[in-house]
């Protein structure tokens, strides 16, 4: 009873805390420090980390832990996370003197910067990026051996798990084409295409928009993985909330998540050939222990394994930008952690990584400080880049932007520490589109000059 207690206040105080930071915990209003709270902390880690602590979870990969104070350790770094992480957040505020309630909901008011309406260059140079983007996914399935969608549709269901690993981690071609041009880029010009079709009702934005727009659906699904495509949709509502189409609702809420929940009965079916009802409407089972437990469950495993079973990693997993510069092989603690549990896995070729919170790993390199560090500096990170935005012109692409990272970052704390400190996408989609604002403003301002030059050489 004292872990339900502990869970309880810490859910209460977390509440709070994130409230202060983010503006509004308002399913209404989604921001990107409301999904990090209810996608990435409570509903993927915290639900489960009780269930884990209390020994009701029936997991399958909690019967894999060696030593049973791994779910007591676990616990109590979950709930440091739920409680130190915001109040990070809450200090960056202070010192960046910001009003998260006001500012947010000046933000939503705010109406979207019409940029470079009258100018072709900037609507050409987005082209040429798109046509490169889509091209990219045509590689990408040109260079996947089997695609697991095509082969879905010919009716060949026996082998489409393992399908969906060699998809992953058997890639034919160039990894970067595919990761950045691909899967990252083309869902977002996607979004900033649509954003300048309604602003500008354009012709040019609308086919270029569905061009897009159809790119972008073949490249989250073709893998028949589940999430890429919902969260791709959820971008799409947070863009129209964003820009004033769409005010959500309690009733829209709910018709969205009946739709969902369907959507997910029929990729759990037809997907994955599940007939046993039972297990499927289990809670540690099927989709709801999909939720709820399978995203926190190897973060106990970290615990478990790490410093016993295996060595600490003293940073073998981070990004390989920084192991290079010490010649050290990088290796992802996710992969070692599917490999100690699950070596079968790895052996038949069905076993990839068991992605999870981020102090995961950071506990796998560098132990209990890797923990405090490492939730202190996600915090700094994850407000700083909610202030920025929040406080830069309401643009087409800043916005877009600006959602972007309001997806991929709670997706990212359940997916692992290192892409924190390193991520060659976030990195080059921020350069590739700043870069465009200021090459476009750059030419504005030089033909300004010059046509005041011109004019004043006339007047003389």
């Amino acid at each position: 009873m004292l872990a339900l207690f502990v869970w309880i206040i810490v859910s209460i105080l977390s509440i709070m805390l994130f409230k202060r930071v983010s503006g509004s915990l308002a399913l209404t209003k989604p921001n990107l420090v409301s999904l990090v709270f209810y996608y990435s902390l409570f509903v993927s880690s915290y639900i489960g980390s009780l269930l884990i602590v209390l020994d009701i979870d029936h997991y399958y990969m909690i019967n894999k832990l060696d030593h049973e104070s791994s779910r007591y350790i676990g616990f109590a770094a979950v709930s440091f996370v739920m409680v130190f992480l915001p109040l990070t957040m809450l200090g960056v505020s202070k010192l960046a003197n910001f009003n998260a309630k006001r500012e947010f909901a000046d933000y939503l008011k705010k109406p979207v910067a019409n940029t470079f309406d009258q100018k072709n260059e900037f609507y050409l140079l987005f082209l040429g990026i798109s046509i490169i983007s889509m091209l990219a996914v045509a590689y990408t399935l040109l260079k996947t051996y089997q695609v697991p969608l095509f082969e879905l549709l010919k009716g060949n269901f026996a082998e489409l798990g393992k399908l969906r690993i060699d998809a992953a981690r058997n890639f034919n071609g160039n990894v970067l084409i595919r990761n950045i041009f691909a899967i990252a880029l083309t869902p977002l010009l996607s979004l900033i295409a649509y954003v300048y079709t309604v602003k500008t009702k354009q012709l040019k934005w609308f086919f270029l928009f569905l061009a897009l727009f159809g790119s972008a659906i073949l490249i989250n699904i073709y893998d028949l993985a589940k999430s890429p495509i919902f969260f791709y949709i959820i971008m799409f509502i947070f863009v129209r909330i964003y820009i004033g189409k769409t005010v959500l609702t309690r009733g829209k809420i709910f018709a969205l998540s009946a739709i969902g929940a369907v959507a997910i009965v029929f990729m759990y079916v037809f997907i994955q050939g599940v007939n046993d009802i039972e297990a499927f409407l289990s809670y540690s089972s099927g989709p709801i222990g999909r939720i709820i437990l399978a995203q926190i469950a190897p973060t106990f495993l970290h615990f478990d394994i790490f410093g016993d079973s295996i060595p600490f990693l003293h940073g073998s997993s981070l990004p390989s930008i920084i192991t290079g510069w010490f010649d050290v092989e990088q290796v992802r603690s996710a992969r070692l952690v599917m490999a100690n549990a699950f070596p079968n896995r790895i052996e038949d070729g069905t076993g990839g990584v068991l992605n999870t919170l981020f102090i995961a790993e950071a506990y796998a390199n560098f132990g209990y400080l890797g923990v405090i560090i490492g939730t202190i500096y996600v915090g700094i990170f994850i407000q700083l880049l909610y202030i920025i935005f929040i406080r830069l012109p309401k643009n087409p692409i800043f916005l877009c932007l600006f959602i972007y990272f309001s997806i991929n970052i709670p997706r990212t704390l359940v997916g692992g520490f290192a892409d924190f400190l390193f991520n060659p996408i976030w990195l080059f989609i921020t350069c590739l589109f700043v870069g465009m604002l200021l090459f476009i403003r750059f030419r504005l301002d030089l033909f300004a000059y010059f046509s005041k030059r011109k004019a004043a050489g006339n007047e003389r």
